[in-house]
């Protein structure tokens, strides 16, 4: 049996394409046991997400987690499930899909855009067969992380390469690393909250959630934590707060480690118990909402700082399908095209000889 997946079929004088693929972190499939049992599975076993010894580590998520979270994950994937399915694919599915409509409009339809999930399906692996078999020969990997973190973007980056390792002829690829401090993303965050603070007003603190990472992986050389920090001091600024009206902190912790801090939870807690008035909860890291700020956010954190004594908790929903998010994505897309052809091309030379070939035989 070859080591290589059989490549598609060819035809001289196929048209060249380029393509994009946005790269999610991933969903389960329902908010059932059974599914985020398959979901937990696949995603905390990626040594990337988990650094500890392989073989401690299997013990404790085969023997403990595997048997104990997913009930209880799949009562809050219930609690933010929609009609379509999972808001976070929904969202993605549709940032694609608008982004599709954003090159057909500018670009001779050449450019192909789709959409993976890190774990979970589609997996990048069959997405990239897929762009593969309809003809792109370049494809631009957008994963949907503005901040640079191992644990997420180098893990895509490993599920390319796991991919290429099966590729017999594998098409030029490109990464998008980080844009955690571009221009249009930051805008678009910025607008996105001005908007919400026109319907309901300016709370006394706006809050920046941003999902959480072990302390040691800042000390082990991650960027993470500096980007967040960074894309939190540049929002600040496009919406002129001082620095008291804003705060960064972190959410989602997992076991007992100490994580990167402050934490968001025991931050708004704290706010409550001084008589914080109002608070806006942004999470500038996701570009899609999900369980982190649908359930954690707009659902648990609400409660314990309303509970802790604050009075007006308002979340600010992600980007989703914001026009200007789209705009944006399209301006970090192109910014990596570039050299790339974005309008089909035919490889005439080679569609001749075949035809020349053709007629001699």
């Amino acid at each position: 049996m070859s080591r290589y997946t059989n490549e598609p079929p060819h035809t001289h004088g196929t048209r060249s394409r380029t393509a994009v693929l946005l790269v999610n972190l991933g969903t389960p499939d329902a908010p059932t046991a059974s599914a985020v049992r398959r979901y937990l599975k696949e995603f905390l076993w990626d040594p990337r997400v988990v650094e500890i010894p392989r073989a401690l580590w299997w013990l404790i998520l085969n023997g403990i987690i595997l048997n104990t979270r997913p009930s209880k994950s799949a009562a809050k994937y219930a609690q933010i499930w929609t009609a379509a399915g999972s808001p976070l694919r929904v969202n993605t599915g549709a940032q694609a899909a608008q982004l599709q409509t954003h090159f057909d409009a500018r670009e001779s339809n050449a450019v192909k855009v789709d959409f993976a999930m890190r774990y979970g399906s589609p997996s990048v692996a069959d997405q990239l067969d897929k762009l593969k078999a309809s003809g792109a020969d370049r494809i631009l990997i957008l994963p949907l992380y503005p901040q640079f973190a191992a644990s997420t973007t180098a893990s895509v980056m490993d599920a390319v390469a796991d991919w290429i390792k099966r590729t017999r002829n594998p098409p030029e690829l490109r990464f998008v690393r980080n844009y955690h401090d571009d221009a249009a993303y930051i805008n678009a965050l910025a607008a996105s909250v001005r908007e919400h603070w026109a319907t309901h007003g300016k709370p006394q603190t706006l809050l920046m959630s941003f999902h959480g990472l072990p302390e040691r992986s800042l000390t082990l050389g991650d960027p993470y934590f500096c980007e967040c920090q960074k894309t939190g001091r540049l929002l600040a600024e496009a919406l002129q707060l001082s620095e008291s009206e804003y705060k960064i902190t972190f959410q989602s912790r997992f076991g007992r480690a100490k994580w990167l801090q402050p934490y968001t939870q025991a931050t708004l807690e704290q706010m409550g118990r001084n008589g914080q008035q109002s608070v806006n909860v942004i999470c500038p890291g996701f570009t899609s909402d999900c369980l982190e700020t649908l359930e954690e956010i707009a659902i648990e954190c609400k409660t314990a700082y309303l509970a802790a004594g604050g009075k007006e908790f308002r979340y600010i929903p992600c980007l989703n399908q914001n026009a200007d998010w789209v705009a944006a994505l399209a301006a970090v897309a192109k910014r990596h095209l570039v050299g790339w052809p974005l309008t089909s091309t035919v490889d005439t030379e080679a569609a001749g000889r075949a035809k020349q070939h053709g007629a001699s035989a």
